[in-house]
């Protein structure tokens, strides 16, 4: 608890606002926390998915973290978020912009919950229930797990013969390097128990690429991480269209080898594909 309020505080001396908040959940079960920068085009799908029903059924509360987004994105989440945080620190006379990490961590330091889900907002679950319902067993029946990390694959109505064999390989190598006890999953869907995720402060604000990657490498050194490939998600294609996968796997690769050997990403900035 002294850490939570610790890292509280930290955080709301380095903001430039204060979080918005739109209702009070009672007793939440389990935190949604969705960064978000200028996703008008995607948002309301990704949240819509979180029905009133299975809202109570879970226990979900839905936290929105945007990072200063100049279209509709925050108008369309106050329709659904049960939270906003903003970040306004990339304008004015020295604008500086928020990383990823930073709004991940953000909408974490909003949460009620003992279980964290870090979706992106071009993120869809196929199977919304079944999908919770197993997070929710596996992380009940066994204390010592940490998080999980969960397959992706490209939406079927976007799918192409080159999504499929990408995701097939990547899949199964993010298995092994839990499997050899590296620690990995990829960040449209991360799934951590809050207690890990604030003993180690959260993802490192100072990432603009790679913070995904080295939360659960960090996570394996206290906790259990496991892939569960029952557990899907979907997301949008849009940043393989634009760079194709060459390029996004050699940018995942030196940033990934950046982490590990110098605990920083190799780029400064994640380029928005919208």
């Amino acid at each position: 608890m002294n850490q939570r309020k610790t890292f509280e505080r930290r955080w709301k001396k380095g903001s430039s606002s204060e979080p918005i908040q739109i209702t009070i959940p009672v007793q939440a079960q389990l935190s949604v926390i969705i960064p978000t920068k200028n996703e008008e085009k995607l948002l309301e799908r990704c949240l819509q998915q979180f029905s009133p029903r299975i809202k109570h059924r879970f226990g979900i509360e839905i936290i929105v973290s945007d990072g200063g987004s100049t279209d509709n994105t925050i108008g369309i989440a106050a329709a659904y978020a049960d939270f906003i945080a903003t970040h306004d620190a990339d304008r004015g006379p020295t604008p500086r912009r928020q990383t990823i990490a930073e709004g991940r961590n953000r909408g974490a330091e909003m949460a009620h919950a003992d279980l964290l889900l870090f979706l992106n907002a071009d993120t869809l679950i196929p199977n919304i229930e079944l999908f919770l319902r197993r997070v929710v067993q596996r992380f009940a029946v066994n204390e010592s797990l940490s998080a999980i990390a969960t397959r992706v694959e490209v939406l079927p109505e976007e799918r192409g013969w080159s999504d499929v064999l990408f995701h097939a390989y990547f899949n199964r190598y993010v298995r092994y390097a839990n499997l050899v006890g590296l620690g990995m999953g990829r960040g449209e869907c991360q799934i951590v128990r809050r207690d890990a995720f604030e003993l180690l402060n959260g993802y490192d604000p100072q990432m603009a690429a790679g913070e995904d990657f080295d939360l659960y490498r960090r996570i394996r050194s206290i906790g259990r991480v496991k892939y569960d490939r029952k557990l899907l998600v979907f997301e949008s294609p849009r940043r393989y269209r634009k760079y194709g996968y060459a390029r996004v796997y050699f940018d995942w690769i030196r940033n990934g080898v950046a982490v590990l050997l110098r605990h920083r990403s190799a780029q400064d900035v994640w380029e928005e594909v919208r």
